[in-house]
């Protein structure tokens, strides 16, 4: 009877182990898919950006802070960087159509916020350096 019991808690504490693990390996797996896309909208402007990027949250935390910047450089360097990745996104046959896929609506003249500006910027510095471009 004893060894009866000894063996049911020893089960019980590798079905209770091995059930551990794999709740923790799906959350990490859920958590670093939610993590790779960053949505951000505002309805009143009616405006929406979706970075879907691999690593790109990972990256972006260890960029200076928004506060670092003025709103009118991170303009002024987006609507540059905005109109090359255009240009190259409609010259296909020069450029990657698998890196260029989109063009992206950015109006010179509408005031994003600092918060757009500051991840658009932030964003193609990640993807001149991820993908070895040079805008």
């Amino acid at each position: 009877m004893r060894s009866f019991v000894l063996i049911a808690i020893i089960g019980l504490m590798i079905y209770g182990c091995g059930g551990y693990i794999n709740t923790a390996n799906q959350d990490a797996t859920n958590v670093s898919e939610k993590s790779d896309t960053l949505r951000i909208t505002n309805d009143s402007l009616e405006y929406e950006i979706i970075i879907i990027e691999p690593g790109f949250n990972n990256w972006l935390v260890t960029q200076f802070p928004e506060e670092y910047y003025a709103q009118s450089f991170l303009e002024n360097r987006n609507q540059f960087f905005v109109s090359e990745y255009n240009r190259r996104v409609l010259n296909s046959t020069q450029y990657n159509a698998d890196l260029y896929m989109q063009q992206i609506n950015y109006e010179w003249n509408l005031d994003y916020g600092k918060e757009v500006n500051y991840l658009l910027y932030n964003y193609f510095i990640y993807f001149e350096k991820t993908y070895n471009q040079k805008l």
